[in-house]
């Protein structure tokens, strides 16, 4: 009689490990080249700043491809002015009044409208692309998609600003107080004067409010909107933009925003047990033998004593 014990079957065991859908890390951070980092990162950041470069470059170049269509521009200019009218906002000269009482405002506001509104562009950018990547590609997305449109319109309805259409009365505060931005419309080869519909001054402020109060915490937060406010006050009282220049650009900027995907929220890992769908049943097999495969027990003849303990058969 064969004494060997059956060796036991497969056992069915439940590994409770979660499955982690994430793939496989590529290995440790010291295995990886160190200097392929940072020179990563560098490539990155020549490439971001190369395309808003040219993003930028491609805007001034289409602004005077479009330039020379005065005429035009002052008739546009004229009706709008009318139709501010028709819709009862408000006159833009009631804004540029209190700024021409005293030398120091308006020179603050021109500096407002000279200096501030690229750089402070250009600085949320760099932030955002170094502390929230996300949020940086939205708003870089935004900003090119508002500036693409704002340039269709700006070949499509010529428009010059309040301060060279006559009938406004308004002053031109830049060549009057300085420091002025502009030269003589005749003679101005850097930049087209004539496109001032929509407003790029307010979009883009928009733009880098939406961005900031979007990123940042607390109550404290909201004040980044008063960026955009201060700069549709300082375009429209110093006779470089129409009301309806910062409704248009804030128009168009939400109709972007609403339709670009959000940044999704950064991912939390689980505290909680895994859940049984995630749960993976794993087979532990049968221990073997030394040297081969597991030994079966062979088939083993009935004894006197196995016929004993069966029970009668009824017939």
């Amino acid at each position: 009689m064969d004494t060997t014990q059956p060796a036991p079957p497969p056992a069915l065991a439940v590994d409770a490990r979660p499955v982690d859908p994430r793939p496989a890390d590529p290995g440790p951070v010291e295995a990886r080249p160190v200097e392929a980092r940072p020179a990563g990162a560098v490539r990155r950041a020549l490439r971001e700043l190369t395309l808003v470069a040219v993003l930028f470059l491609a805007y001034k170049a289409g602004r005077l491809a479009v330039a020379g269509r005065s005429a035009d521009a002052q008739v546009n200019g004229e009706r709008i002015w009318w139709f501010e009218r028709l819709l009862h906002l408000p006159d833009e000269a009631a804004v540029q009044a209190p700024l021409l009482l005293h030398e120091l405002p308006v020179r603050l506001a021109n500096c407002y409208y000279a200096y501030v509104h690229f750089p402070a562009t250009a600085l949320c950018l760099v932030w955002l692309y170094l502390r929230h990547p996300a949020h940086y590609r939205w708003t870089r997305r935004a900003l090119a998609a508002l500036t693409a449109s704002a340039l269709a319109l700006h070949v499509l309805v010529p428009l010059a600003p309040p301060r060279m259409t006559a009938l406004t009365g308004l002053v031109d505060t830049g060549r009057r107080y300085g420091p002025a931005v502009y030269g003589p419309p005749e003679a101005d080869t850097l930049s087209n004067q004539y496109a001032a519909m929509p407003s790029l001054h307010v979009g883009w402020a928009v733009a880098v409010a939406v961005a900031l109060v979007a990123v940042s915490a607390g109550r404290w937060r909201w004040l980044w909107l008063a960026h955009p406010v201060l700069t549709l006050l300082v375009v429209v009282g110093t006779g470089n933009h129409y009301w309806l220049d910062g409704v248009v650009a804030v128009t168009l900027l939400g109709l972007i925003l609403a339709a670009l995907p959000r940044p999704g929220a950064p991912r939390r890992p689980s505290a909680g047990p895994a859940p049984a769908a995630r749960l993976r049943p794993h087979v532990v097999p049968a221990p073997r033998r030394p040297g081969g495969a597991t030994r079966r027990r062979s088939p083993r003849t009935p004894s006197a004593a196995d016929a004993r303990l069966r029970p009668p058969r009824r017939g």
